[in-house]
């Protein structure tokens, strides 16, 4: 099987560049990690092995909806068709993952507070008219849901499964760099395309993406993102949101795609290396938001976007993506050529060419941004 290839790896926030690599291969797809996995029930039947049990996301939807109430362990096993001995495991189970839920098996059980969780059971029932509805895959904690997507995909998994998590340990991006993703602060989550494209238009991908997530931040929050060719997003200067987009391809045909977005909604601090470079929806806006309701407009915005995904579309989306970029034209910018040692070049952005690739005016002529890290210049 031909290897994993990164389309365009720059979905992290402590990388200092960004990535047009076409092709780059990766080695090794890291494992799935199952352990802490909750599938919507109408998918249990292809969860794979080592998975925990759906009855997490059920106890916590429960719970929610008698969020007044104390419910008893012998209601919820009996929702569950389980013993309260197995709901008492259960709830300690998510007390660990950070829930608060009062009260023991002799009283019954209540959460203290609602939790901003994108369960299946919250997050599916928004998103009955889109290609995601049907197959979600939910993770508590997770290394990276690139990797588990890139390894579900080659095993087979249909187009639209989304894999989201509120924890990622090794979110992944460009040259080895992670995305730093705390419990809960932000959306963290990739999807499965199994597109009619040739690969040399999968630059499409994090191009739609990209305009995906910034209409749907809009839309919510009436925040207006500057898309950075290729992907990421920017607010104040500052980045909350990148893309990574992999995929498995021959030479005439894309066999499958993952896109991965992780995108800061509620941080209020980064590591002291990311603090001048990164931002969130709340910083920028002075709110918090529902994470769910993000979500949800950024999944729909997705599913529009994908459904509209041809070749034929290239040129209305190249034309979109520049009308919402500044990077696009006319810019000032510093490009580091991948491999080339700390080189690299300085020029203006002269939008996209045909295929969606930058181009820069230098002193010795237009050139193209295949593969490299694109840096904003001040201006004298």
């Amino acid at each position: 099987m031909p290897p994993a290839t990164s389309l365009f790896s720059c979905g992290t926030q402590r990388a200092s560049a960004l990535d047009a690599d076409l092709p780059k291969c990766f080695a090794d797809v890291a494992s799935c990690c199952h352990n802490s996995l909750i599938t919507s029930t109408r998918q249990i039947a292809s969860i794979p092995r080592g998975s925990t049990d759906s009855h997490l996301g059920r106890i916590v939807r429960l719970l929610a909806d008698h969020a007044t109430v104390v419910v008893s362990g012998t209601k919820i096993a009996g929702e569950l068709h389980t013993s309260r001995s197995e709901v008492w495991r259960l709830v300690q189970q998510l007390r660990v993952l950070g829930l608060e839920i009062a009260g023991h098996p002799a009283t019954g059980y209540q959460l203290k507070k609602v939790p901003d969780l994108l369960l299946p059971e919250f997050l599916a029932p928004l998103l009955k008219e889109t290609i995601f509805g049907g197959r979600m895959r939910h993770y508590f904690k997770i290394a990276s849901t690139n990797a588990s997507a890139m390894q579900a995909a080659a095993a087979g998994e249909p187009e639209g499964t989304l894999f989201i998590a509120e924890e990622q340990t090794a979110g992944r991006g460009r040259g080895g760099h992670t995305w730093h993703s705390p419990r809960s602060g932000g959306i963290y989550c990739s999807f499965l395309l199994r597109p009619q494209l040739a690969p040399a238009d999968a630059l499409l991908l994090p191009l739609a993406a990209g305009l995906a997530t910034s209409a749907a931040v809009e839309q919510v929050t009436g925040l207006r993102p500057d898309l950075r060719w290729p992907n990421d997003l920017l607010l104040g200067g500052k980045k909350f949101c990148g893309i990574l987009a992999e995929m498995n391809a021959e030479a005439t045909r894309v066999r499958y795609a993952v896109v991965g977005i992780g995108m800061n909604v509620n941080q209020m601090r980064f590591p002291a290396d990311l603090q001048s470079l990164a931002t969130s929806l709340r910083l920028e806006s002075g709110q918090e938001w529902s994470r769910l309701q993000v979500a949800a407009a950024l999944l729909k915005s997705l599913h529009r976007e994908c459904v509209a995904l041809t070749r034929s579309a290239r040129g209305c989306i190249l034309r979109r993506f520049q009308e919402r970029s500044s990077y696009t034209c006319g810019k000032l910018v510093h490009v580091e050529e991948d491999g080339a040692g700390g080189g690299g070049y300085e020029g203006i952005t002269e939008g996209l060419d045909a295929r969606g690739f930058l181009q820069v005016k230098t002193q010795s002529g237009l050139r193209t941004v295949i593969s490299g890290g694109v840096r904003e210049l001040p201006e004298d």
